[in-house]
């Protein structure tokens, strides 16, 4: 199929999947502004978070269960649901909120937005699929402008106290969600991006729910009623509507164009930074995010021409 007679993408697939990507980027926004405000942990802000998003995903698995298109699921298919969202939304949520104490939000969502080049290695290591020249090209672009951001991060303060522990801690959930991204890929078609969705985001509201039972503050819940807000706003906007969002995305247009869509992340969680939490933009910053965006539009590219 010629590039001219490829059928163009559906205006509604692109708008959900844009707004999809920009209300992902607040959560950084919103976490760092409950943190300064609140003094609370990451543990208890996440389960605040999935606690008001629990009754959405109730209700979106009550409703996709009872539809006539259901696919019943085999238990290794609720097994690798089970752990895809243990992986996605529980191990990567706790990391990346844990690291978001330490590192600024702009520099959180460059390094989580390595997570396409991760999915590029976990394909050619499971799935054996070879990594291309072009390929290459695009993860040298992706490393070198994290590199650059990160260096100029580290000039720019070189002060801040567990920058490098932070920083680690986002790398290894940008590691996490790649492998719920991978597999996510192959269930979707199988089951259902809905169904999907809300299966995944239960079992990770069950894992959270059990940490914080074992290990939370159970106090806050009286003390602390000013993170209910912020519960309800990473709730709703940061986790329910995108999740939902993105899933039709990949639904509608493709995991190639969520993925090239999606490169306005980065770029959305800066400026929100900037304006909102009033975190500088550097010139590094600005020329290490280029790189990475760019990067991850020619993996995405690539695998779309690969598949035409």
């Amino acid at each position: 199929m010629t590039s001219s007679s490829r059928p163009a993408i559906p205006i509604a697939g692109f708008i959900i999947t844009l707004l999809g990507a920009v209300l992902f980027s607040t959560k950084a926004i919103i976490v760092k502004h409950a943190f300064g405000a609140t003094h609370t942990d990451a543990l208890t802000l996440l389960t605040l978070r999935m606690a008001f998003s629990l009754p959405f995903f109730v209700v979106a698995a009550f409703l996709v269960s009872g539809q006539k298109a259901n696919v019943r699921m085999t238990p290794r298919q609720w097994l690798l649901v089970t752990f895809l969202g243990l992986m996605g939304y529980y191990l990567s949520s706790l990391l990346d909120f844990i690291g978001l104490q330490y590192v600024s939000a702009g520099l959180e969502r460059l390094i989580l937005f390595l997570y396409p080049s991760f999915v590029v290695f976990i394909n050619a290591i499971v799935f054996k699929q070879r990594i291309t020249r072009i390929q290459k090209w695009a993860l040298l672009l992706t490393y070198t402008g994290i590199l650059i951001a990160y260096v100029g991060e580290i000039a720019f303060d070189a002060s801040k106290p567990g920058l490098y522990l932070g920083s680690f801690l986002v790398f290894v959930c940008a590691i996490t969600y790649s492998i719920y991204i991978a597999g996510s890929g192959k269930i979707i078609p199988v089951i259902g991006a809905n169904k999907f969705t809300a299966y995944a985001m239960l079992a990770a509201t069950t894992g959270i729910f059990i940490h914080f039972a074992l290990a939370g503050h159970h106090e806050v819940f009286a003390t602390g009623k000013a993170l209910w807000v912020y519960g309800l706003l990473l709730a709703v906007f940061a986790t329910v509507l995108p999740s939902f969002m993105i899933s039709q995305g990949l639904k509608r247009i493709g995991s190639n164009n969520v993925a090239i869509i999606s490169g306005i992340g980065p770029v959305s969680t800066i400026l929100q930074a900037h304006f909102i939490l009033g975190e500088k933009i550097f010139v590094a910053q600005i020329f290490g995010t280029i790189l990475v965006v760019l990067g991850v539009l020619l993996l995405s590219w690539k695998r779309k021409e690969a598949a035409g």
